[in-house]
């Protein structure tokens, strides 16, 4: 999944990272796995805090408004954070990558992970993911996600 949402972030980071000047050229691919590595550690933060119902709600696009959502906003903090510690970014520098950045990615994680046609995410996979996957936790884990869902 890493390696998905590492293309996805890339796909995003033209005007935020790879043509912004306060990260140099041969700093955006760390740049792109510092912002990939910060999405993917708060969701697993999340699911291991106890509140996997708040990952699969904002996967599932039932998260609302992106703005407003708290784990979004985790998400947006802790790129900022990431951002500002490897890079030397000041707050406003980092805050202006992550605003134009996370939106555009978590819209369109939570637009392929929903779309059947698209295998590049699936939310059994996230949560493998996110979890360690495999064993038999995870059927335990998916029955308690169909669930939130109604299925």
């Amino acid at each position: 999944m890493l390696e998905n949402l590492m293309d996805l972030v890339k796909n995003f980071s033209g005007d935020s990272i790879i043509n912004n000047p306060d990260i140099p050229n041969e700093h955006n691919d760390a740049a792109v796995g510092t912002v990939s590595n910060s999405i993917m550690d708060t969701l697993k933060n999340a699911v291991g805090g106890g509140q996997l119902s708040d990952v699969t709600s904002l996967l599932g696009g039932q998260g609302g408004d992106l703005n407003s959502n708290p784990l979004a906003q985790n998400i947006n903090g802790n790129v900022i954070s990431n951002l500002m510690d490897k890079f030397n970014l000041n707050q406003g520098q980092a805050s202006g990558i992550a605003s134009s950045l996370i939106p555009n990615v978590l819209q369109n994680l939570i637009h392929k992970t929903n779309d059947p046609n698209d295998k590049s995410f699936d939310l059994q996979g996230i949560i493998g993911s996110l979890t360690g996957g495999g064993g038999s936790g995870i059927g335990g884990i998916m029955d308690k996600v169909k669930g939130l869902f109604g299925n």
